[in-house]
């Protein structure tokens, strides 16, 4: 049970943090995992560079896996593309940092979706997963933030919003093809964060921890096995209890 051995599974981000986790996982239990960011340190097999915001470079790195594989069984858009300004504070952001970041994050997740699911149509099957964010459901509690330069991107909330009802839509759209299009939510991961900051999140959390990439790619391995099967438009919440309080 719960196998994806064999499945041709793309992440998009591969190179980031939740990225390499999922890369990792994925290969050792068998599947053909492809990694595919905008730059690679040092690229390797199965890496392909890609840049979700370029209609020429997604339709060229799915055709050529396509080509090598005859398929793709799992994509996962986890790219987190975003403007050196990124993090600003409300009233210092500029109009074209916010219009910059929405066209770059929740313009390239459309982009991606719309090619991959139309190569999913034409095989029948397949599973898309988008990752959003707890702060596509519920507002911020600033308060987490208190002693640190550290704050929650006004655009990041939009984002992960729009991603939210964007996934139910297109699980809507593709389910007569035996297509499901899921979201997952993370809360708070682990990344070396100021401490003030990891106290003031520990404290509030039901869980009273931080989670750890492997929290999250557990949840994506679950929605890319065929135990799955009957999971499409949904939310998959992976957050300590943050949002049930």
């Amino acid at each position: 049970m719960f196998s994806i051995k064999n499945k041709v599974i793309v992440v998009t981000g591969g190179n980031g943090l939740l990225g390499k986790q999922m890369i990792k996982t994925f290969r050792e239990n068998g599947a053909i995992a492809i990694s595919v960011d905008i730059r690679f340190e040092q690229q390797a097999v199965d890496d392909y560079v890609m840049d979700i915001t370029c209609e020429n470079s997604v339709k060229s790195v799915v055709e050529a896996i396509i080509q090598k594989y005859k398929r793709i069984d799992g994509w996962v858009n986890n790219a987190y593309p975003r403007t050196n300004d990124w993090g600003n504070k409300f009233e210092n952001i500029e109009f074209e940092s916010w219009r910059s970041n929405v066209d770059m994050h929740l313009n390239g997740y459309f982009l991606c979706c719309q090619v991959v699911l139309n190569q999913m149509k034409a095989q029948g099957s397949g599973s898309l997963i988008n990752m959003s964010s707890i702060y596509g459901l519920i507002g911020p509690d600033f308060t987490i933030y208190d002693g640190t330069e550290m704050t929650m991107p006004a655009a990041y909330s939009a984002i992960k919003g729009g991603l939210n009802n964007l996934t139910r839509y297109l699980a809507s759209y593709f389910g007569k093809y035996q297509i499901r299009i899921n979201t997952i939510s993370p809360g708070g991961i682990f990344d070396q964060q100021p401490e003030s900051f990891v106290n003031n999140y520990n404290n509030k959390v039901p869980l009273k921890r931080m989670g750890t990439p492997q929290d999250i790619v557990s949840a994506v391995y679950y929605l890319l096995t065929d135990e799955s099967s009957y999971v499409t438009g949904h939310n998959l919440v992976v957050d300590g209890g943050w949002t049930i309080i």
